[in-house]
């Protein structure tokens, strides 16, 4: 029998069945995974029988061709660890990120100075690596779809390790542009392939966790690329050193993932069953019924999914217009990607890049000026931060250097660390909120936009202190959308923790108008019972309206 042969069976296979309300596994769509249920119905398998039938089926397909262990197919006795080393070197791709934006800062101190760029060209310096990443999150979709997910994970080192030599090694104004160019790129395949790659390979109790790790990588690349500096600040040249340092990441990345396997749901996505099988075996083992099951399941899933996306779409080959001509998913596509602008549009990666430079404009020498912004990188809102920034700047740095200081690395540190809740969420919300068939565009959308945000402020961020003042752009500009920020979640933003997809998908099919009037309506209860101290009946009032959630997904 061959691999499409079985592939008939299992969907001819009678016992399958839809039942309402059941639980499904991941499967991918486009690109990205969708942990929900399918308009309600799920496949499920009556017993475990049923799935040991498949799983005797899989390994006598597989039992002929299949490969011994090998160095480049390593298989640990304990499949957990496999699932672990495999997380560990996805997720540190997040590294390479935090690390090449944070490392322009210290950069910014002496490159202009040695390359002779004026300060529009260093602006377009800096802005050019959020605008590749752009046109690295349009190439999202098809990179995912044609090399898989390791692939991409694969062709995002590769892009790191180009632009970063580019970098280090820039003799002219052009060479610079093209090293941050290849690097977005990087950037832009590489934030939206990760966390799929990990949340497709682990157990689903796990996934939560080890998918926000990538967010830890992130953070802590970050502090990598100030603490680079600090190294290198001495060191003439230094700016080559402190670009170039990514180098040493990207290629143990590189390295690593030439040692693992491809998502198994991206290859029973791609029609790939035995492969998919193969792979199961050596990174979640076969001796769990529990795993046994999922795999089973997930199999079906993917087949099941297939015929809804192709019945949603009717065959038309631009489903992603229904994020603008259908009410549902236009209002979750407003939503996640105004978030994205939001988060952007206060000023962080603006603040990033140059965070070396404005601790010179508070009396900081250079040196000083490094070890400082690591620090404030290192301890880790919004609205009091930039205030406190904003202050800073009003006051005689001659007469009041210790209070301007003091002010200005307070707000600092609180804007920094405040910035770290909220950067979980952009994440975590464009992965929730669109519809399973639109998924893949609806993400792809999202990261090209945050990365358009982090373009348009860093490429204006040294012209908009010059023509807004530094106290104009800290504590107006950046301060003004953080309020603004404020009102729009507080009015239009659904709440969505402890939701199933399922549920947050009957949420956004409520009109803007109700949402909104739902959201003050529950704001204003909330406050009046919290003034009062009435917590156990604020408590009860949200364990009320999960009950009629479910109520409505479940018909129970």
């Amino acid at each position: 029998m061959t691999v499409n042969q079985m592939d008939a069976s299992v969907k001819a296979d009678p016992t399958v069945h839809l039942e309402k309300g059941s639980q499904s596994e991941d499967s991918s769509d486009h690109g990205l995974p969708s942990d929900e249920k399918t308009d309600g119905k799920i496949p499920r398998v009556e017993s475990t029988a049923e799935t040991d039938a498949f799983i005797d089926l899989m390994n006598a397909q597989l039992a002929p061709v299949e490969k011994r262990s090998s160095i480049f197919r390593p298989t640990f006795k304990d499949p957990r660890y496999f699932t672990w080393t495999m997380v560990l070197f996805a997720s540190m791709d997040g590294l390479l990120f935090g690390l090449d934006q944070s490392s322009i800062s210290g950069a910014n101190l002496t490159l202009p100075y040695d390359l002779g760029f004026t300060v529009r060209q260093q602006s377009l310096v800096n802005g050019l690596m959020p605008a590749g990443a752009v046109v690295g999150a349009l190439l999202l979709s098809p990179v995912n779809e044609y090399f898989g997910r390791r692939g991409a994970i694969i062709l995002s080192t590769i892009l790191y390790t180009i632009g970063a030599a580019l970098e280090a090694g820039a003799m002219d104004y052009a060479m610079m542009l093209s090293g941050r160019l290849v690097l977005g790129l990087g950037i832009g395949i590489e934030t939206g392939t990760v966390p799929v790659y990990v949340a497709e390979t682990v157990e689903r109790r796990f996934r939560g966790n080890l998918v926000s790790l990538y967010q830890f990588n992130i953070a802590l690349g970050e502090v990598f690329g100030f603490v680079v500096a600090a190294i290198f600040i001495r060191v003439k040249g230094n700016w080559r050193y402190i670009l170039g340092s990514s180098i040493v990441f990207s290629v143990i990345m590189f390295t690593g993932m030439l040692f693992l396997p491809e998502s198994p749901r991206y290859l029973a996505h791609s029609g790939k069953t035995l492969e998919a099988f193969a792979v199961w075996k050596r990174i979640r083992g076969l001796n769990d019924p529990a795993s046994r099951a999922e795999f089973h399941i997930m199999v079906l899933s993917v087949e099941e999914r297939e015929r809804e996306k192709a019945n949603k779409t009717g065959g038309n080959h631009f489903a992603w217009l229904d994020l603008f001509r259908v009410p549902r998913a236009r209002r979750a596509f407003v939503y996640a990607n105004t978030m994205m602008l939001l988060g952007q549009f206060v000023g962080i990666n603006g603040i990033m890049y140059y965070m070396s430079v404005l601790m010179t404009q508070i009396g900081f020498d250079p040196v000083t000026a490094v070890y400082m912004s690591m620090a404030n990188t290192m301890l880790p809102g919004f609205f009091i931060g930039l205030v406190l920034i904003g202050v800073s700047y009003t006051l005689d740095l001659v007469t009041q250097q210790t209070a301007t200081v003091g002010l200005y690395i307070t707000g600092l540190i609180l804007y920094m660390g405040f910035y770290g809740t909220y950067a979980c969420l952009t994440w975590v919300i464009p992965s929730e909120v669109y519809p399973t068939y639109l998924r893949s565009y609806g993400m792809t959308s999202s990261t090209a936009m945050i990365n358009l945000g982090n373009f348009v402020i860093s490429y204006n961020f040294t012209g908009m202190q010059e023509a807004m003042t530094k106290p104009g752009l800290t504590l107006g500009f950046f301060g003004g959308i953080a309020v603004i920020g404020w009102f729009y979640q507080m009015i239009f933003m659904p709440e969505t923790k402890n939701l199933t997809l399922g549920e947050i998908d009957i949420v956004f099919s409520k009109p803007t108008k109700r949402l909104a009037q739902e959201n003050i309506s529950n704001v204003t209860k909330a406050a009046s019972q919290i003034a009062h101290f009435r917590f156990k009946e604020l408590f009860a009032d949200v364990t009320k309206e999960r009950v009629e959630l479910d109520r409505e997904v479940f018909g129970h």
